[in-house]
């Protein structure tokens, strides 16, 4: 990190978040409260593509994500932030080639890569959400990603369950679904969820159907797509997501009113892992929540910056 100029009124920091579906670039400023976000940068990376076959970030993943990383790093000698901090997440966590990834993107983006646990992830997802969320009491907050899903419960002071499981959007389509959208492979994706909560049965039993926010990829992915079909949601319930998993099963891989059609077999494995998360933990409806892992990377920074000028 570099030194922090203190004597600036506005002081930028960075967040810089490799996910396994795509990497993310934050510039905000801090003040007194949350910090501003002032410019947003990404780029699809895929770096999940082939983890499910073989443990192994591919060729084509592998040089999208290193030129990513040089186009970050010439967007951050523009900016010149006080603090920059790059986190890397399930991809890199689980590619076996992921020390390779790292030893050649370090230098183009020009500040150091750390590769950080679930737990890890699951908190900053959580501190992201309740900084960027009008939420209060107990809830339950749910991250489809694209190679694992947070899951966290807790209130404004603490955490009451977190756990980061190996289930993401691109490892399913390469996995279950990796034969095409069918009825059989939403419900081999509902029985994986069923079976990697089954250990965790016990906690969760109390938080069953309590308030719950998703976040990211393909919660927000769904909102989108009613909204772009000009019938916008407060909140995501079995309803309609039964609806949109007819249509998939309908279309298959074809185009969907209202989505990419690059996005369907993507957004497919997400509705099926959401389908079983929202079914296993009897959650009647699923709210869209403010903020996320890279927000909660901007509140961590400016503590630091608050901290280092005490």
């Amino acid at each position: 990190m570099v030194k922090p100029q203190t004597d600036a009124p506005d002081t930028l920091v960075a967040a810089i978040t490799l996910g396994s579906n795509s990497f993310n670039l934050l510039i905000a400023k801090t003040g007194p409260a949350v910090p501003t976000i002032i410019a947003k940068h990404k780029r699809k990376a895929r770096l999940a593509r082939g983890l499910a076959l073989d443990g192994h970030i591919g060729d084509d993943a592998m040089a999208e994500g290193l030129d990513c990383l040089a186009w970050f790093g010439e967007l951050l000698k523009q900016y010149q932030p006080a603090r920059v901090a790059v986190l890397a997440t399930a991809a890199l966590r689980q590619a076996d080639n992921a020390a390779q990834f790292i030893a050649e993107g370090e230098p183009r983006l020009g500040y150091p890569i750390e590769v950080i646990s679930g737990q890890r992830e699951a908190t900053l997802i959580y501190q992201g959400m309740r900084a960027a969320t009008a939420v209060t009491g107990t809830v339950m907050v749910l991250d489809i990603g694209g190679a694992s899903t947070e899951l966290v419960v807790g209130d404004e002071q603490a955490m009451a369950f977190k756990h980061s499981f190996e289930l993401g959007c691109v490892t399913t389509m390469q996995g279950a679904l990796q034969q095409g959208i069918s009825a059989v492979a939403f419900d081999q994706v509902a029985q994986t969820v069923s079976e990697a909560l089954a250990p965790f049965a016990e906690q969760l039993a109390p938080y069953h159907g309590i308030e719950a926010l998703g976040v990211s990829g393909t919660v927000r992915s769904l909102f989108e797509l009613f909204e772009a079909r000009g019938t916008p949601l407060e909140a995501i319930t079995p309803i309609e997501l039964s609806q949109v998993r007819d249509e998939l099963l309908n279309l298959g891989h074809n185009a969907l009113p209202g989505l990419d059609p690059e996005r369907v077999p993507t957004f497919a494995a997400g509705v099926a892992l959401l389908t079983g998360f929202m079914t296993a933990l009897e959650l009647p409806q699923l709210a869209l929540a403010g903020g996320a892992l890279r927000e909660g990377v901007l509140v961590e920074l400016a503590r630091e910056l608050a901290d280092a000028d005490r």
